[in-house]
């Protein structure tokens, strides 16, 4: 009994210290947890009934049955029954010949060393049954069952704590990583077309970036990327791109700068805008090009886009360069135009016309009052075709072997008459043999020109030859040829006198 007295006191101990350790743990107030003993407190009155009435019982026992059992108590070293009733047998108990003392070998006649292993003085651990387990719930403490259930509470809270805790580093790993991000430059790539431009040689292009970071720090500021759309680098956020102005290409180009604005979101570094941000930068006229532009390209080619100052006034010099040429190639054009209208610009005392471009430089003219001859280079004997102004009621024959082309009226009461060979059909049949009586034999490139030249260049000598002619000739088909052209280049041109 004093075995079992000291059991209950070590336990009591135990039970103390563990409270107390609860106690300091995150300050954990018994009092705060809740347990139902109404369950056990009914458990425990029959017990204690029946413990009472044990007591009472071993009053009237002999000393003698005391003694017996504390004696039995001690040979079974204080093992619990089991529910067979089965005793627990001792390694001492054994006879002698299973014991577990043995001779060394090869020592013969040398005294027996002695290997007993004194299982005897340890009880062996037997699992409780059902009934005593049941037995110890009910003789345990309501406040020894609570500290034990506090005890695992507070291992649970401990465990529970201890994974919050990894949880809660996770997540604030993953928002430094965040954090992190929103304060490093991303890399990201626009689309951008600008033929002929190599950034290497030329200035970059200058694009205007406003927007919001993502710490809602507003961003406003010009980048600049090479002809590929790479060079922009920005905090996440939400921004709006555009051109600022023309870059300037190694040879002086500027560029049409588009007005489109895009708006995009930076999440990650190396990321492709291309698809949501694509600007095209076309090259205009370059005498269209204006001093403005070109001042506005290199001040950004200045700042930011090409490799140095120096380098940018080299560029802008370069672009006013070509722009000059430009404009005085475009006004030595309009001033060649205008002596080359001058000159096909042909007038008589009763109406005036132009002579046809395609006419011009191959053709001459004669004129004599309102008559105004036009005839092949400088051979007067070749007319392509004769103006000739006649009252309003008179008649007009034309000569021998011309044909009434078409006419114009000038609407002052005179008709200007257009007559002439029709080189398209006259032209075949002199070459084949004059199987009619051509006005004149011409050489083959003669020949050849005269045709292209009424009918517009849209048929060949060939064609004319083997096809709209032939060698029976068609003379309607020929002269519908050049009366057509006639009346598309020729004869609208043609006005009264002012």
């Amino acid at each position: 009994m004093k075995d079992e007295t000291t059991g209950q006191e070590d336990a009591a101990q135990d039970a103390e210290a563990c409270a107390e350790a609860l106690e300091s743990l995150d300050r954990i107030s018994l009092d705060e947890i809740a347990f139902d003993d109404s369950g056990v407190d009914v458990q425990d009155e029959p017990e204690t009934e029946a413990q009472s009435d044990d007591q009472d019982a071993g009053d009237v026992e002999p000393a003698e049955d005391e003694a017996n059992h504390e004696d039995t108590e001690s040979e079974t070293g204080n093992q619990p029954e089991s529910d067979m009733g089965e005793e627990t047998v001792l390694l001492d108990s054994l006879p002698a010949e299973d014991s577990l003392t043995r001779e060394l070998p090869g020592l013969g006649s040398a005294p027996a060393v002695d290997e007993t292993i004194a299982m005897g003085d340890i009880p062996l651990p037997s699992v409780p049954s059902a009934h005593e387990a049941e037995v110890r719930h009910r003789k345990m403490s309501p406040k020894r069952r609570n500290l034990m259930v506090a005890g695992i509470v507070a291992v649970a809270l401990v465990a529970g704590g201890a994974g919050y805790a990894a949880w809660n580093g996770y997540q604030q790993e993953q928002a430094a990583a965040v954090a992190a991000n929103a304060h490093t430059m991303m890399s990201v790539q626009i689309g951008v077309h600008a033929a002929g431009l190599d950034c290497s040689t030329g200035s970059k292009i200058p694009v205007q970036v406003s927007g919001q970071d993502a710490d809602g720090s507003s961003v406003s500021e010009t980048l600049y990327v090479d002809e590929h759309g790479r060079g922009i680098k920005l905090l996440p956020g939400d921004y709006t791109l555009s051109i600022a102005a023309s870059p300037i290409a190694a040879d002086g180009t500027i560029y049409t700068v588009p007005t489109t604005k895009t708006q995009v979101t930076v999440k990650s570094d190396g990321q492709d805008l291309s698809a949501q941000a694509t600007f095209k930068l076309k090259v205009p006229s370059a005498d269209t090009v204006t001093d403005d532009q070109i001042d506005a390209a290199a001040k950004y080619a200045e700042e930011g886009g090409a490799s140095s100052a120096a380098a940018a006034k080299v560029l802008q010099q370069a672009a006013t360069a070509r722009r000059d040429a430009a404009v005085n190639a475009v006004s030595a054009q309009k001033a060649q135009a205008s002596r080359d209208a001058d000159a096909r610009h042909k007038a008589t005392d009763l109406y005036q016309l132009d002579i046809p471009v395609e006419w011009y430089g191959k053709v001459a003219t004669w004129q004599n009052g309102s008559t105004l001859c036009i005839y092949l280079g400088d051979d007067a004997n070749t007319p392509l075709v004769t103006l000739v102004a006649v009252r309003e009621g008179e008649s007009f024959t034309p000569d021998e072997g011309d044909t009434v082309l078409g006419a114009a009226n000038l609407g002052n009461g005179y008709t200007v008459y257009a007559s002439g060979p029709v080189y398209p059909y006259v032209v075949p049949q002199t070459i084949n043999g004059r199987t009619q009586n051509p006005v004149s034999t011409y050489p083959m490139d003669t020949a050849i020109e005269l045709v292209e030249l009424t009918t517009g260049n849209r048929y060949t000598y060939s064609q004319i030859k083997n096809v709209l002619v032939g060698k029976d000739g068609k003379a309607d088909a020929a002269t519908k040829l050049e009366t057509d052209y006639l009346a598309q280049i020729l004869l609208p041109s043609i006005k009264a006198q002012d």
